[in-house]
């Protein structure tokens, strides 16, 4: 939100400097964004007169001025072609080194046809004054010659800062100077008092129709107004707000709804038909708004409506058709309550944002719509003129106003930092707040304690018998985001100021601090930097999608929400592959050719009695090329499925995961690509990975172009290591022996995973043999159809003694009797030399 220096001392009567103004902002928790000073951008420009102004001797549409910058040198020669420049005028000079505000282009002496110039005098819309582009500003006939600009035009500090969600009173210039006040920073000047009677009926009937949606609709019709551009100063306050002045009647409205937080409405009375209704829309009712879009509704959104249609999405957006123009004269004015979650899930759903939604889903003052109505009636009037109606008002709005049960010792005690009752009571009615002293045992309430009466409250806080007495604290209308105790703490102790707070350590115990990392965090922080390690980037990803992204990778319902930040982030997410596929489709519409994207997370999912379920998994997406072409290697060579399974049981292993125990077993999901993806199994139900390539109708659904890999772990699903950590260490010694590798060939059945086999011959003699792995796939000439040859080299690590010929025997044994529970066939073994052997163990492993 933005606001002028002069609109906050409109409200705040304060000689603070900017510096302590913002210092104070921040310190009451307003944080401060920025300070834009428009000096700064006129720096370098001055009240120049033009002596002469010749005809250009080489271009018809030019001039050439001689200009007077009033610092007693000669008169400086500049090239113009606006078609007012003449002798006599006074206006701006941009002097050379000094920057136009409009493009940021660096004025310097330079030869215009021919003609050297040595500035240029410029228009509103080069200075960003207004948007006046037909010829150079023209100043009054008497302005100082040679004053910079900025000290004529007068400067203007404007103030940038955030509001967060709960502070729906600072969502108004006079919100914040209320603040300011409280923190001693001036004095806050009350709202005039404006009763603007009416002289004759209103003549539209104004009713709600919705009470739960609109509790309360005020208006009044204004006729003969004469709408055209509003005056400089209200244009100034809204420029320096953001706000692009329109017209008198528009920019009331708006000036209303920044001065006050409070948003209002005017429709052209001409086209509107009989009564104008606060009332629920039907479904499929439609609406062109003011931003010349059509929305369609349902029967669940508020709108306002007359006997010809829709005319205004309540409190998000009026319609076009109803707004004011040029040539409206009567007017009715708008001003209602809307209920703030009414309001969040329209827009919501219409995705449609405003500043009066962002108002009135925070929550404005529902006692404000008297004082609204006659400050946005005398303001029209003011700028217009015209004649009111009398005021109609349909419904009634809520009090507002909450009280609240506190007791001054929790500032110290939840808060950190001892406040004197009379200090907190101060602070308490300058914001708005009144106080009721009860006892704490019988006796009824003390009278209300005014902003008058808070000067007197030293005397009768001192008793000795205070610490038997509560406070009852009202809250007002403005204040809907106080609910407890707890809130009326967190105002007193910002206004004190948290820089008053002292610091103080924490207590410690003695000796060597306890680690504090969860299994559970130890296992992120070490699986992350394995990926890192390995090449990945890890990607940080929203837990919320859209909800036809969640349902292509939902196995079930899914958890959607009922407040969403937008519809498209209603669903939870249940995997963290489409988070990643869509961060990849980010990049790859960039030009990235080669992704590597990881990330560690929690997916959701609906536990069996309907309670939410939170498991941890690691995704890694793979897109597009693994290696770029090059002399040596010919083609890029894209990501495949091998790499998906490379990654999936390196970060298993790091994990814990006893990988050399697991089973390749398919049904990945409908989401991986059904021959190019498996599953990773610590016996036939307990899934620990699943990895593959993307399936076309995925790809298509996340528009992916190229070969995508993806991998999903599921930590939760690795078992735990038996037994309590210790600081033990193992003591390794390496073997005495060297070791011995024996290759063998098998032909199985070619549906046979080959993982299966290496895991049974591994498996055959665990005393002897250390590892096992899979080197050669073969089909072809002297394969039977219908088998595969599969190559295994085995690796035996003899322990005290060498092997012997009964042992080399013994063990090849156990390997074959294990190969044959899977069907597998000893093919041959060989020699090094490339002769073949029958089926003994005399040679010496490799296979021909």
């Amino acid at each position: 939100m933005k606001f002028s220096l002069s609109w906050l001392k409109s409200y705040l009567e304060t000689d603070a400097s900017v510096e302590a103004i913002s210092a104070a902002l921040n310190a009451v928790g307003i944080e401060v964004e920025g300070i834009e000073n428009p000096a700064e951008k006129l720096a370098g420009f001055r009240v120049a007169k033009v002596l002469t102004a010749e005809k250009h001797p080489q271009a018809d549409k030019l001039q050439v001025l001689t200009v007077d910058t009033g610092n007693g040198a000669a008169p400086l020669t500049v090239v113009c072609g606006a078609p007012n420049a003449r002798a006599g005028l006074v206006g701006v000079l941009g002097l050379p080194g000094a920057t136009v505000p409009a493009n940021g282009m660096v004025l310097k002496v330079a030869a215009v046809r021919g003609v050297e110039s040595n500035g240029m005098m410029c228009s509103t819309r080069e200075l960003e004054l207004g948007d006046d582009h037909d010829g150079i500003i023209e100043l009054p006939a008497d302005a100082p010659i040679g004053t910079p600009f900025a000290d004529y035009h007068g400067a203007d500090p404007v103030f940038d800062v955030a509001i967060t969600p709960n502070r729906p009173d600072c969502m108004g210039v006079y919100g914040i100077a209320r603040d300011l006040a409280a923190a001693g920073l001036g004095t806050l000047k009350p709202i005039e008092t404006i009763d603007v009677a009416g002289t004759f009926p209103c003549p539209v009937e104004i009713r709600t129709d919705d009470p739960a949606g609109c509790p309360a609709f005020y208006g009044r019709v204004i006729k003969g107004v004469k709408n055209g551009p509003s005056p400089q100063w209200l244009q100034d306050r809204l420029k320096s707000a953001g706000q692009r002045p329109i017209s008198a009647l528009v920019d009331a409205t708006n000036y209303l709804m920044l001065a006050y937080g409070r948003p209002a409405h005017a429709y052209d009375l001409a086209n509107l038909t009989g009564a104008v209704v606060a009332r629920k829309a039907t479904d499929d009712e439609t609406v062109v708004a003011l931003n010349e879009k059509t929305y369609t509704l349902d029967a669940s959104m508020t709108v306002i409506a007359d006997d010809s249609g829709v005319h205004d999405i309540a409190g998000i957006m009026g319609g076009e058709h109803s707004g004011c123009s040029e040539t409206t004269s009567d007017v009715l004015l708008e001003i209602a309550y809307f209920d703030p979650a009414h309001i969040a899930a329209t827009g919501r759903k219409l995705n449609l944002t405003s500043d009066a939604r962002q108002r009135f889903e925070r929550g404005v003052d529902p006692q404000f719509l008297e004082t609204g109505l006659q400050h946005l009636t005398k303001l029209i009037q003011t700028l217009c003129g015209g004649e009111a109606s009398e005021v109609i008002r349909a419904g009634s709005p809520p009090s507002g106003a909450k009280a609240v049960a506190y007791d001054p010792s929790l500032c110290a005690t939840l808060g950190g930092v001892p406040i004197a009752d009379e200090r907190q009571a101060s602070i308490l009615t300058s914001l708005g707040f009144s106080i009721v002293r009860h006892p704490r045992e019988g006796g009824g309430p003390s009278p209300r304690l005014t902003q008058d009466e808070t000067s007197e409250m030293d005397s009768r806080l001192r008793g000795n018998d205070e610490e038997n007495y509560v406070w009852t604290v009202t809250t007002p209308g403005w204040r809907c985001d106080v609910a407890g105790a707890p809130d009326i703490v967190e105002e007193v102790v910002r206004i004190h100021g948290l820089d008053n707070i002292a610091s103080a350590p924490l207590a410690r115990t003695d000796g060597v601090a306890r680690p504090t990392a969860t299994p559970a965090q130890k296992l992120e922080r070490r699986l992350r930097r394995a990926a890192v390690a390995r090449g990945l980037n890890e990607a940080v990803t929203w837990s919320f999608l859209p909800p036809a992204e969640a349902e292509h990778f939902a196995e079930g319902e899914l958890w959607t929400l009922a407040n969403p930040i937008s519809e498209d982030m209603k669903a939870m997410r249940p995997s963290l592959l489409p988070g990643l596929l869509s961060a990849a489709r980010r990049n790859v519409a960039r030009g990235a050719d080669s992704l590597r994207l990881f990330e560690i997370g929690r997916r959701y999912l609906r536990g069996d009695s309907g309670h939410s379920d939170e498991r941890l998994s690691l995704a890694v997406v793979l897109v597009g090329d693994k290696s770029p072409r090059g002399w040596a290697s010919g083609k890029a060579a894209p990501f495949d499925a091998f790499d998906a399974k490379a990654e999936a049981l390196a970060l298993l292993a790091e994990a814990g995961a006893p990988v050399d125990n697991l089973q390749l077993m398919g049904e990945a999901g409908a989401q991986f690509h059904p021959g190019q993806s498996a599953t990773l199994r610590l016996g036939p139900k307990n899934v620990l990975a699943r990895f593959g390539m993307i399936h076309p109708v995925t790809a298509k659904a996340f528009d992916i172009d190229g070969p995508v890999a993806m991998v999903e772990l599921f930590l939760d699903a690795i078992p735990g290591k038996k037994g309590a950590a210790t600081f033990a260490r193992a003591h390794y010694a390496p073997p005495a022996l060297q070791a011995v590798t024996r290759d063998f060939a098998f032909l199985v059945g070619a549906d046979v995973p080959a993982g299966d086999l290496v895991r049974m011959v591994k498996g055959a003699d665990k005393a002897n043999i250390v590892a096992a792995r899979l080197f050669d796939d073969f089909r072809g000439a002297g394969v039977p159809e219908g088998q595969k040859s599969l190559a295994i080299e085995v690796t035996l690590q003899p322990g005290e003694k060498s092997y012997t010929e009964e042992d080399f025997l013994a063990i090849q044994q156990r390997v074959f009797d294990a190969a044959k529970k899977i069907g597998a066939v000893l093919r041959t073994t060989g020699k090094m030399n490339g002769t073949e052997e029958p089926d003994t163990a005399q040679g010496n492993g490799v296979i021909v």
